[in-house]
């Protein structure tokens, strides 16, 4: 068992580390080269003073990492080390250079952020039911291993194991792309009369959301998995260049929102399962206090699980539409409830 730890990076990751061991009753230090961001980040996780850690770990670019390397093993030589980054070739590249034995470092990504970093927008529920990826290598000693996925268990993260070329892959195409092509579509905002934007609804905003990411922690990531995403957007640039010459052709656009549908499709549900196909019931509610609680008072009356909802309302609207996602089974039940009992339920939409 272990019940110390290191952190060294006091940002979203490392402080939302910090956060959720220490709720789970380990002792934590926050440590980071701007004393303001260290500060913050230990009078939020409540972080003490240790000795002799059990875990390090490197909360920081991949960049960073030879700058401190040296100094942390030096401190701590008979500790387990770990990282965060996103692109793992890299790191262990870093440390076959440094003096820090690979049997005591465990490369680590976990697929788990917020488009705004920063100490402040760290929580400790960030890692719950999120795959955390580990990609030791040959040389890594089995105690290290146990160590590390000791954290991961005790955040609350999903425990994946993946070779680090493997893992490099696969970020390319479910977390550097979608950053890329949310930067892309937000920059032709950029150009645009001020007042188109009022026509904004959910659909943009979703795709665009990401957009607001760190810029310098984005061009770190992207330039360190430059190999993979290459690629990966070449095939799209064509796939796209194919569309543009399509545009006349109504079953080739049909087409490529149908591939699109398809790959959709395939992304797991909750906590890794299979995606389901959800029902979606609507719900137009008074805007006053208390009805969402009074609709989930009668879905646990009923036990029927809401999986998502979606509520649209504007300033000054008497009323506001609420969309829930149920399974079919789920959805039907629920309507013949709320129906029998006077709210205004329409009809099921798939």
């Amino acid at each position: 068992m272990i019940n110390k730890v290191r952190i060294v990076g006091s940002g979203l990751i490392g402080t939302s580390i910090g956060l959720a061991l220490k709720s789970q009753g380990f002792l934590v230090q926050m440590v980071d080269s701007d004393e303001s961001a260290q500060a913050l980040a230990h009078d939020l996780v409540g972080g003490v003073e240790v000795s002799d850690p059990d875990v390090v770990i490197f909360a920081i670019p991949s960049s960073q990492i030879s700058v401190v390397i040296e100094a942390e093993y030096k401190l701590n030589p008979n500790s387990t080390f770990m990282d965060v980054s996103s692109v793992k070739n890299e790191v262990v590249l870093e440390i076959k250079k440094s003096s820090l034995p690979l049997s005591q470092f465990v490369p680590t990504h976990p697929m788990a952020g917020r488009e705004i970093g920063g100490a402040a927008s760290a929580r400790a529920d960030l890692f719950a039911a999120r795959s955390w990826v580990i990609t030791p290598t040959d040389e890594c000693s089995p105690d290290s291993i146990n160590r590390v996925v000791e954290v991961i268990k005790a955040v609350g993260a999903d425990l994946i194991t993946l070779p680090a070329d493997e893992h490099d892959r696969a970020v390319a195409v479910v977390s550097h792309l979608p950053q890329i092509l949310s930067s892309l579509l937000a920059q032709a905002l950029n150009s645009i009369p001020s007042e188109w934007l009022d026509l904004a609804g959910g659909g943009l905003r979703d795709t665009t959301r990401i957009a607001a990411s760190d810029a310098q922690l984005w061009s770190e990531i992207i330039s360190s998995n430059k190999d993979e995403i290459s690629e990966l957007a070449r095939v799209m640039h064509q796939s796209l260049g194919e569309l543009i010459e399509s545009l006349d052709n109504r079953e080739a656009i049909r087409n490529f929102i149908e591939k699109g549908r398809l790959g959709r499709s395939r992304i797991p549900g909750k906590h890794g399962g299979k995606a389901r196909d959800y029902s979606f019931l609507p719900i137009v509610i008074d805007d006053k206090p208390g009805q969402l609680a009074a609709i989930f008072n009668e879905c646990a009356k009923i036990a029927v699980n809401v999986e998502d909802l979606s509520i649209e309302h504007s300033p000054g609207q008497l009323n506001a539409l609420i969309t829930l996602s149920l399974s079919e089974i789920d959805a039907h039940q629920l309507s013949n409830h709320l129906s029998a009992i006077g709210w205004n339920v329409h009809p099921i939409l798939k």
